[in-house]
């Protein structure tokens, strides 16, 4: 396909690399394996990632965000209730990748680099909107980014239990998501008890914002 542009062909090359990953890791070699799987030309494939390692993880992450979305919008995901939305978001998240353990592995030695710290807080944030965005969350106010904050701590810690998780089924990371998932209702319950007990208090801002400049 001649006339895709690399963003186009990111994607299908990411998906062609990931068998090669745990072999020769993110790098060119694993490029090239995937290129020549996927029928894509060497000297384009080359183009797709100048960035090295970290743009390979970013796009792969990219592509299990889609991933999930796709899943679960095609699982029902309208119908169920809020707690119900996020958990399968993550499990969804979790279970697609279960054939691509090494390649996750991998993905976050990479982003442990110190010089890709800010690159591993980027993509956390995407996957944490992607998540919300999936499970129907419209805040565009404060909660906006507190829900995400708080689930992609969450989120984090789940993956890494999840890597080390030997349990039949990982029973026991759907049972830890289940708790960390549960926290974080209650944390929103208790969010919004804060706000409208106070919703009618004065503004801080604008009483301090009066002393600095008074009426006349």
């Amino acid at each position: 396909m001649t006339d895709e542009t690399l963003d186009e062909i990111r994607p299908r090359l990411i998906a062609a690399m990931l068998p090669h990953v745990a072999f020769d890791g993110w790098t060119a070699a694993t490029v090239a394996a995937g290129a020549r799987d996927a029928g894509i030309d060497a000297d384009i494939a080359r183009l797709a990632f100048p960035g090295g390692a970290g743009e390979m993880v970013a796009a792969y992450t990219a592509l299990a965000d889609a991933r999930m979305t796709a899943a679960v919008q095609a699982a029902g995901i309208d119908t169920m209730k809020v707690r119900a939305r996020v958990t399968l978001c993550v499990r969804t998240r979790l279970e697609q990748a279960a054939a691509e353990r090494e390649a996750v592995q991998r993905a976050l030695a990479v982003l442990a680099l110190l010089g890709n710290l800010t690159l591993s807080a980027r993509i956390l944030w995407r996957t944490a909107d992607a998540v919300w965005a999936a499970a129907g969350d419209t805040a565009t106010d404060f909660n906006h980014y507190s829900k995400r904050l708080i689930l992609g701590s969450v989120y984090s810690a789940t993956l890494l239990y999840w890597l080390g998780d030997t349990s039949d089924g990982h029973s026991a990371t759907w049972e830890f998501l289940d708790r960390r998932i549960a926290g974080i209702m209650r944390f929103e319950s208790v969010k919004a008890k804060l706000l409208r007990a106070t919703e009618n208090l004065p503004d801080p801002a604008r009483f301090l914002g009066r002393l600095r400049y008074p009426t006349v």
